[in-house]
Order: C-alpha cells, then structure tokens, then sequence
C-alpha cells in the first residue's frame, strides 16, 4: 500500500479515499474483506427485516459481496428496476464489483461519495455500510445524506469493528495509510441521534469465523 499521507494537500478527503481503495481493489483487498467481514454481515442482514422488493442501499460497497447478498434477499419487485444499488468511492472497487454480479439482475453500482449520494430523497428502505464508515472524512455530512434519501420508517445498519471499545482494534489505526474517525458505540449512538435517527441502539456481533 502507498502512504497517503505524503500526497499533494490540494486533494480531497473523498480523492484520497478513492486513490488509496483503488490500489486496494489491484492488490486484491477487496476479496479480504468479504472473508474477514463475512459473518457478522450475515448475522446483520437477519435483523434487517428484509422483504422482497425493497430498496436498499450498500454505502461504501468496495468490490460488492455484501452488495450480492443483499440482491439475493430483496429480489426483483414487479417492475423489474434494480432495487439494490452498492455505491463506493473507488471507481476500481465498482469495476470489480460489476464483473462479480452479472448474474443479478436487481442491482446496479455506482461511483460516488457517501456526503452525495445519488439518489432522491425518501428512496431506500435499509441503508447498510459494512467497515466503511470510520473512512468517511466527514460522518456528519454522510449521515444527513444518508437520513436525506431514507424513505420513512427506513433503517441504518452499520456495522464497525474499529471503535474505541475495541482495545484490539485500535492497533489498526496506525497501519492504516488513510485518516480514520475512532469513536466510542455511544458517541456513535449519540451522533446518529443528533443527525435526526431515532429509536438507535448498538450491539456487538460475535465473529465465529474461528479464524
């Protein structure tokens, strides 16, 4: 991995996030992520509620694994659109996530960042975001995106393994080649709450990979 750190100031949050997840989809980081986030993902898409027809949205999809799990549970409604879309800063992530899904045809994904997303207001019923979300230069702004293009009743799902009450976690932080929000469940909690989410809450889930 190359050290962002040392680029040009002129660039974006978003144009580092997407250099850097651009040499991780090269490199093959995108298929580590499906086996080290697999199992908590899984047990996730259970409390969902997921039906049929639903539209979903997969923020920060990286090479869309989660995004063809989430196909496969919401299929195809009457009118044939696509109704799962994964959007990511990465336009190689996307690239690979397109070649991976041609057998599905209730998805489409899309390059962009999580501070505008493209879509209209009250659109997705669920909005997951698997390991993403500590990467996002500004969570408040996302999150007021995110709550823009909810439909009423929607839901967020997000799932993040690199929080302060993590212990274990932390020793990432400085591996990582690009800047990272490290915050603790509640102030999560208390964030979402202040960005107009109600009814939040936050539980752990066990990996049982046994790897």
């Amino acid at each position: 991995m190359t050290d962002t750190s040392s680029l040009p100031p002129r660039l974006s949050g978003d144009e580092k996030l997407q250099l850097e997840f651009n040499r991780w989809a090269e490199a093959g980081e995108g298929e580590k992520m499906e086996h080290h986030h697999f199992d908590i993902t899984r047990k996730s898409l259970r409390l969902m509620d997921l039906h049929a027809g639903q539209r979903v949205l997969d923020l920060g999809c990286g090479s869309g694994w989660a995004t063809r799990l989430l196909a496969r549970e919401v299929r195809q409604d009457a009118s044939g659109d696509a109704n799962v879309v994964g959007l990511d800063v990465s336009y190689e992530m996307i690239r690979l996530a397109r070649q991976t899904s041609r057998e599905l045809s209730n998805l489409r994904y899309l390059v962009g960042s999580a501070t505008q997303i493209p879509a209209q207001d009250d659109f997705f019923d669920r909005v997951l975001s698997v390991e993403s979300f500590y990467y996002y230069p500004d969570q408040g702004l996302a999150l007021d995106e995110v709550f823009r293009v909810l439909a009423p009743g929607g839901r967020l799902f997000i799932l993040i393994n690199l929080y302060t009450d993590n212990e274990y976690s932390l020793q990432w932080v400085d591996q990582l080649k690009v800047p990272v929000q490290v915050r603790s469940a509640a102030e999560y909690a208390t964030m979402l709450r202040e960005h107009g989410f109600a009814n939040t809450e936050w539980r752990q889930v066990p990996d049982e990979r046994g790897a």
